[in-house]
């Protein structure tokens, strides 16, 4: 395993993580226990628990969960495995009813994950229901979403979002309503999708010509936090090209570590969200959000799905091009642009800091 990386270097001497992180089976399991067991971790949206007594389902690193709304409106969040032959317990995406059950033996708890009902366990020593609930994990609603964390003492929420809640308050997120799930699964690390996202618009230009006449290139800034960053650029209006009047106003792309992306325009919002699956493989998960989603606005919210669509069809791509560059036998890691790609450190400088390989 290849340790170089020194995370304290400066940008213009610093070089990007080792490519045995992106395709090692032991890095990657070692980022499954350091990254997504430590952090504060998105599994969907608050209006899919809108009712009480309901459930849904989510993966945190390779941890399914299940999160609920009991009847009294309180969340809880658990581990979905069954405590007497690990079977998942919800198997669906999403349920309602008051209890969870598993299909292998019936074994039956609660919204609180107690164990009430477990068929044809009389004279088992040493053995109680109440000693067998489901393990309980952090549960968090913040705006829209929800976060789980699975750390038994997990980091500041508050202060990680802070920075988002300050300089995104005009888009008023609120207002916005959710449209449409789209996910796309993807041949690469999980870390790939994101150091594209965070490159600083240095692939715009030549990855998408779309894009390239909308957002001026020399005004793209980016802004570093303790554990987010903040990229932003005026858009540029431009008659009768179909990105310019899907996407006006100043855009936010947020990303909140390890792997949450919000994108924030005049009206839109998306939300990307990858999971990892294996070393060399991820799903990202885009959800869609619109102020206005009256059938007066239908056509301009399927424009901005086509238009969200052939970009990350060009980042899948790319991203699946550059996981096999990454099994390259002659290459091990590259600078970073002084100009461009400090969000793309920042992002592998957190990474390092919690992974023990």
């Amino acid at each position: 395993m290849d340790h170089r990386f020194d995370p304290h270097l400066p940008l213009d001497k610093a070089r990007s993580l080792p490519s045995e992180w992106y395709v090692n089976q032991k890095a990657f399991e070692a980022e499954l226990a350091h990254v997504f067991r430590k952090e504060w971790i998105w599994v969907g949206r608050a209006e899919e628990l809108s009712k009480h007594g309901t459930w849904m389902t989510a993966q945190v690193g390779k941890e399914s969960v299940v999160v609920t709304r009991d009847f009294e409106g309180n969340l809880h969040a658990f581990s979905n495995v069954c405590r007497h032959r690990a079977a998942k317990v919800c198997r669906a995406p999403r349920g309602e009813g008051s209890r969870l059950r598993c299909q292998y033996h019936g074994w039956t708890y609660d919204l609180e994950g107690r164990l009430k009902t477990n068929p044809e366990f009389e004279g088992v020593n040493n053995f109680t229901k109440e000693e067998n609930p489901l393990p309980r994990f952090y549960v968090k609603e913040f705006g829209p979403w929800l976060f789980v964390s699975l750390s038994e003492k997990p980091s500041s929420f508050e202060e990680q979002w802070e920075p988002f809640q300050k300089e995104s308050a005009s888009f008023q997120i609120e207002k916005m309503k959710f449209v449409k799930r789209v996910e796309y699964p993807l041949q690469c690390n999980w870390k790939v999708f994101i150091d594209n996202y965070l490159d600083g618009g240095y692939h715009i230009n030549t990855l998408h010509p779309a894009l390239a006449g909308v957002i001026p290139y020399s005004d793209y800034r980016s802004e570093l936090f303790s554990r987010s960053s903040l990229q932003t650029a005026p858009l540029k209006p431009k008659t009768g090209d179909g990105v310019s009047q899907v996407r006006k106003g100043t855009a936010q792309y947020w990303w909140l570590y390890p792997n949450l992306m919000i994108n924030l325009y005049e009206g839109v919002m998306d939300v990307n969200v990858v999971i990892p699956e294996a070393v060399d493989r991820c799903r990202v998960i885009f959800d869609f959000y619109f102020e206005d989603v009256s059938q007066e606005n239908s056509s301009f919210i399927d424009e901005s799905l086509k238009v969200a669509h052939q970009v990350q069809l060009e980042d899948q791509e790319i991203c699946q091009e550059v996981q096999k560059g990454l099994e390259s036998a002659y290459y091990q890691s590259g600078p970073f642009s002084l100009l461009r790609e400090q969000t793309a450190y920042h992002f592998h400088q957190l990474i390092s800091k919690r992974m023990t390989l």
